[in-house]
């Protein structure tokens, strides 16, 4: 199973990142993690990738792809992989392809805005234990307080609304291209293209896991 991940940000991405790479046992590519682990091993890449991180620059699609196709060589992607974050614009898809990395599914979690704004910005933290709760959908038994220890609970700078609607916007601006892109490609027929899948990423959490292995058996 190798595949793509695409959703806005706070669409739950993550949580069913989680179930995928549990069920069909593959890893979850992070460019984040390789640049890190690159960096860390001192590898030509790692090398280069801190140069221009030390300047203060963006690293390169050019780098990156390299440091995906490396990574995608090592034996725990024997059975596949699951992008999440990456591609996040339209050169790094066309890098991807021109690379030759192979996709089976694209799966695309599609929530409305307002439904994840009210999702992020009602979320509050217990920055100790790691606890959250949501104003809403999952309050503390006391308004502001953790449940366990009493002590105040704090809303995340990301999670603030003028924050996640920023977010947002940058996701329609830059990332949102890629449902088209990848949608017309699965339509096109041609050799290599992937299956495109989209799932609404409201209601029970097991509810959308199991539309999300439903649409990947497709």
């Amino acid at each position: 199973m190798r595949l793509i991940l695409l959703g806005a940000p706070g669409a739950g991405k993550g949580t069913q990142a989680n179930y995928i790479k549990e069920k069909f046992n593959i890893p979850q590519i992070s460019t984040g993690d390789m640049l890190r682990a690159a960096i860390a091993a001192g590898t030509a890449l790692g090398l280069e990738a801190k140069k221009v991180m030390d300047a203060g620059g963006l690293v390169s699609d050019d780098i990156i792809i390299g440091l995906v196709k490396d990574r995608l060589k090592q034996d725990d992607c024997a059975n596949g992989y699951l992008f999440d974050g990456f591609p996040r614009t339209i050169p790094q898809a066309d890098a991807m392809k021109e690379a030759g990395v192979a996709i089976d599914y694209v799966l695309e979690i599609d929530v409305a805005d307002e439904v994840i704004i009210d999702r992020m910005s009602g979320r509050r933290v217990h920055t100790s234990s790691g606890r959250t709760y949501h104003v809403k959908y999952n309050p503390p038994k006391v308004e502001g307080k953790d449940d366990v220890t009493g002590e105040e609970l704090v809303q995340r700078p990301d999670d603030k609304e003028e924050t996640v609607k920023k977010r947002l916007s940058v996701y329609h601006e830059q990332t949102e291209v890629l449902v088209g892109y990848y949608g017309d490609w699965a339509k096109s027929g041609q050799p290599g293209a992937p299956k495109y899948r989209k799932i609404a990423g409201v209601g029970a959490v097991e509810a959308i896991r199991d539309a999300a292995f439903t649409a990947l058996s497709e």
